[in-house]
């Protein structure tokens, strides 16, 4: 605590410094390196290639056994949740929509190339050539990389330029990549919708980085840290175009058959569970029983990711109802206590509430999928199914599902540590005073860095009303002592 105070400091005293990166010459320079390494080691698969023909023949399959054929309809979805849902899903703030979605875009488009990369090193790689050999999977697992960095945005959303942005990207794609190969390969824990991998990770990447970026005066910028009534309702955009597609999420790369059936329906009843929560505790918190846009926006989608990890585990019905109840409590009550609490005592200021919608409702996830494991018999599942669900074979083959249920808990430990000790080291990296972030009152705005329409009115100092720092009966009291 004392070292990252003092790290702060040195950068403070040196922030007037001239020296700045462009933001045009760090995408030339990257883009670049991608071309050449994609050059040296990216190749298309046994099924993306043209011998596909030849392949095909030798194995006696169809065309439409092609995997192109299972995977594309999930990827599309996936997709549209990545560049769609969380791109939309950050445009609450009145003055910053087109830092929400266009970053999101950069940063995504970025990603996926070196996710590509990075997840091939670990995944994908053929050692009789020494070419990664890619196709419509490594596409989904390369978007699940991004997600957890676009989740790590929301924490600093309007705090931090592009080229942060960037370089935030860079340092989470590569931790990502270690992280899931250690949870995935190595430990062999399950984790189909990404409860862990994804959203436990990311939510502690960005919370970390937040942290070692803390701005003292960031309060010169309220008038601009809140929303108005159009830029909630394209927040709404994102959050329904992710949670109509969040089952296609959650099963996208399971096994063919009863697991992404499973996952499908599991990832469905939950998110139905969530909402009805979310509307109960937000009407019961909030004054004169009135529901908060925050809310509807962000907890109603915490049940997609808590039920991520044992979507396609037998976790039954009810049981996925249960989690999405529980997660919808968890996630509002975070809303109203919790952000505030962090951003006052911990000196973390989460701009979207990662922390309600992701990292806790991931922890959980990663609880639900140990305990859930941990239960699984024969008589459930079936002695074929109980290997085939938990891929217990070659070394893994005399695994007992007690000791699953121990790993899925040790997969969930790892997310956790790469997310925090990953998140304070790059927040260090993130706090050199060379990469042209905004002045504290002029955060959440998108003048800085884009060119805004000649017609746009000037916005007059705004209310704190329905952000996701303050409740809104903040808001009216100081509108009374201001009239008053």
């Amino acid at each position: 605590m004392g070292a990252a105070q003092s790290f702060r400091e040195l950068c403070d005293r040196t922030k007037n410094t001239n020296v700045r990166l462009s933001l045009p010459a760090v995408c030339i320079v990257w883009q670049t390196a991608m071309i050449i390494l994609f050059g040296v080691f990216i190749r298309y698969n046994e099924e993306s290639d043209t011998h596909w023909v030849e392949y095909r023949k030798e194995n006696n399959l169809s065309d439409i056994q092609n995997d192109f054929y299972f995977r594309y309809p999930s990827f599309q979805d996936v997709h549209v949740m990545i560049f769609v849902g969380f791109g939309f899903l950050m445009t609450f703030l009145q003055r910053y929509s087109f830092g929400a979605v266009g970053f999101n875009f950069l940063i995504a488009a970025f990603g996926l190339q070196w996710a590509l990369l990075m997840q091939g090193w670990f995944h994908s790689l053929d050692y009789t050539d020494g070419k990664i050999k890619i196709g419509v999977e490594n596409l989904i697992n390369a978007d699940f990389c991004v997600a957890g960095c676009l989740i790590a945005y929301g924490a600093v959303l309007g705090k931090v330029s592009p080229v942060q942005l960037l370089v935030l990207t860079l340092f989470g794609i590569t931790l990502f990549a270690v992280e899931e190969y250690i949870i995935l390969d190595l430990i062999h824990a399950k984790d189909a919708g990404g409860s862990m991998v994804i959203h436990t990770f990311g939510g502690y990447y960005g919370l970390s980085i937040s942290w070692m970026l803390y701005r003292p005066n960031l309060d010169q910028s309220n008038r601009l840290q809140s929303s108005v009534y159009h830029s909630d309702v394209f927040a709404m955009i994102g959050t329904l175009f992710l949670w109509m597609f969040w089952p296609s999420f959650n099963s996208a790369i399971t096994d063919h058959g009863d697991g992404q059936h499973r996952a499908a329906i599991n990832t469905y009843l939950a998110l139905a569970s969530t909402v009805l929560t979310t509307v109960a505790v937000s009407s019961l918190f909030q004054k004169h029983g009135k529901l908060d846009m925050v809310h509807i926006q962000n907890s109603t989608l915490a049940g997609g990711v808590a039920v991520g990890t044992a979507a396609e585990f037998m976790l039954m019905p009810y049981g996925s109802l249960i989690v999405g109840f529980c997660c919808g409590i968890i996630s509002t009550l975070g809303y109203i206590f919790l952000t505030p609490f962090m951003e006052k005592y911990l000196k973390i200021q989460d701009t979207c509430g990662i922390h309600n919608l992701h990292a806790m409702p991931g922890v959980i996830g990663g609880i639900v999928g140990a305990i859930t494991a941990a239960a699984a018999t024969e008589s459930v599942y079936g002695a074929e199914g109980l290997r085939n669900t938990f891929d217990f074979e070659g070394e893994f083959a005399d695994r007992s599902t007690s000791k699953q249920g121990g790993h899925q808990a040790a997969g969930l430990c790892v997310a956790i540590c790469f997310g925090v000790g990953g998140g304070i080291l790059v927040g260090f990296i993130l706090r050199l005073p060379i990469w042209g972030d905004p002045a504290d009152d002029n955060c959440f705005n998108d003048e800085p860095y884009w060119e805004l329409p000649e017609d746009e009115e000037v916005v007059p100092p705004m209310l704190h009303y329905n952000n996701h720092m303050h409740n809104k009966e903040i808001a009216e009291s100081n509108f009374t002592v201001e009239q008053n």
